[in-house]
């Protein structure tokens, strides 16, 4: 049995049964609705079972096909409810495990990487892994200095079966869309793909990983395990223990979904501003929920005593913003709830989300806005999957002017993961159903989202000189080279 199904033929053979699967189901969907069902109840039927023969073979597969399922886990809020259950139930299966690499290929990997002595290295290590994703699997093991760690090994042969993966499920991703209403499948897939050196490049991961971890290193509400060793292949990060969010989405308490879905928005909108880095894959999978005050490798029982942090985990694709998420989405977002359509729809044709060549009513793209920005309007927002279902429905029906409006605009490359990255996270929420106060956070860490004379004088001071003090402490550094001794 191999590790990962990576032979071309295999792979493809697998993917390209999906339409004809779907194709299978459409007939059969026909005969029903002759044989007196109704439509509507027909197109259900018909999803439940696209959804469950799309989720179990890319979850076979690994590989870009995995990636594409775990992206399109956190959208399941969008979904009809009686439709949702056992979608819901496909998608969980990604999120948090997948068929296991063999042992001997572990092995084999870490000796070739770590050198024949690897073992050396560790007082212990877990051959069965502890989860699966998409082009890796992890491995709990305790490094020689008695830390607890996860050992992240890379699938032989990943980069291969990611893009060839992607270029499949590109060429029938119009047969998708119906999955997720609302939500055009082909440019994700072509993101996905984008982003696939990135997700390979442990090095570049380790590296962001290092800088989120060093940013919130005592940081009472976000936790990120250090990087304990890299190399090809293999990366070695402090382990943490917790309750995955999946497991707060399915049976969670309303404090913890609450908790969780704060610090989930936080943590969003905080780390471009603090890191010039945005973790870019906020599925469920890649979040803990850890007891507050704690250590970051506590157990997770009897944690519901005190406040919650948010454990952080894989930050293999990351979008790199010098000087935090861009002042336009602050600045939209501001004159949106003011009210101004048309500052709106001028900042939306600077920023080239209206192209040259449309000319759109400023009224009706306020219209447009306004809903979906709905959770800023208020101090705190509930998060629900109704509510993102209607949202879906407005957006996805043909017949509604906010579909027409829709179709028109126009999302620029740089904002890509930006709004892929916002979109899942409110999927997430939706998933928790929790209470936010997203205003707040929008204000701490969006630039533009205040002006800067409504903002905390510090803050402010801060935005207006934000060299002043590196410039106070070369002044410093200066006073004490002219104290030396001549």
């Amino acid at each position: 049995m191999s590790d990962l199904p990576r032979k071309a033929v295999t792979r493809t053979a697998k993917l390209a049964a999906l339409p004809l699967g779907f194709a299978g189901r459409a007939t059969w969907g026909l005969g029903k609705r002759i044989g007196g069902k109704s439509a509507e109840i027909v197109a259900r039927e018909l999803q439940q079972r696209t959804a469950d023969q799309l989720f179990r073979t890319l979850g076979e597969l690994k590989g870009g096909a995995m990636k594409l399922g775990q992206a399109l886990s956190v959208f399941e809020s969008a979904l009809p409810e009686d439709v949702a259950g056992p979608y819901r139930a496909a998608l969980t299966k990604l999120q948090e495990a997948a068929p296991p690499m063999p042992t001997r290929t572990v092995h084999a990997v870490l000796t070739e990487r770590l050198g024949e002595d690897w073992r050396e290295l560790f007082l212990e290590f877990d051959d069965k892994p502890s989860a699966a994703a998409s082009i890796g699997q992890v491995h709990r093991a305790v490094w020689h200095d008695g830390r607890a760690v996860a050992v992240k090994v890379q699938y032989p042969g990943a980069g291969e079966a990611l893009l060839s993966d992607l270029t499949q499920l590109s060429r029938f991703a119009r047969l998708l869309g119906p999955l997720i209403p609302g939500m055009d499948i082909k440019p994700l897939i072509a993101e996905l793909r984008d982003r696939v050196s990135e997700e390979l490049d442990y090095e570049l991961e380790a590296h962001s990983q290092r800088e989120h971890a060093e940013e919130f290193a005592n940081d009472p509400d976000v936790v990120v395990p250090g990087v304990v060793h890299q190399s090809d292949q293999v990366l070695v990060t402090e382990w943490i223990d917790g309750v995955p969010l999946s497991e707060v989405i399915a049976e969670g308490t309303q404090e913890q979904r609450d908790r969780a879905g704060q610090l989930l928005a936080r943590f969003l909108f905080s780390g471009p501003a603090r890191t010039n880095l945005l973790h870019a894959d906020p599925h469920p999978g890649n979040f803990r929920l850890l007891p507050g005050g704690g250590e970051a490798d506590g157990e997770a029982e009897g944690c519901g005593s005190g406040p919650w942090r948010l454990g952080v985990l894989d930050f293999g694709t990351v979008d790199r913003l010098p000087g935090g998420l861009p002042q336009p989405i602050g600045d939209s977002l501001r004159l949106t709830l003011e009210g101004d359509a048309e500052a709106v729809y001028e900042l939306l044709r600077e920023e080239g989300f209206v192209k040259e060549s449309i000319d759109l009513d400023p009224d009706e793209v306020l219209d447009y806005l306004l809903p979906i920005i709905e959770p800023a309007q208020v101090e705190e927002f509930t998060f629900t999957r109704s509510w993102m279902r209607n949202q879906a429905a407005r957006i996805a029906d043909p017949r509604s002017p906010a579909h027409q409006l829709g179709k028109q605009l126009n999302l620029p490359p740089a904002y890509l993961l930006i709004h892929r990255v916002t979109l899942s996270t409110i999927g997430v929420l939706c998933q928790l159903g929790a209470t936010v106060r997203l205003r707040d956070e929008l204000e701490s860490w969006v630039p533009g989202f205040l002006l800067v004379e409504d903002l905390p004088e510090q803050q402010s001071r801060d935005l207006e000189f934000p060299d002043q003090d590196l410039a106070g402490q070369e002044l410093a550094d200066d006073e004490l080279l002219d104290d030396r001794p001549a």
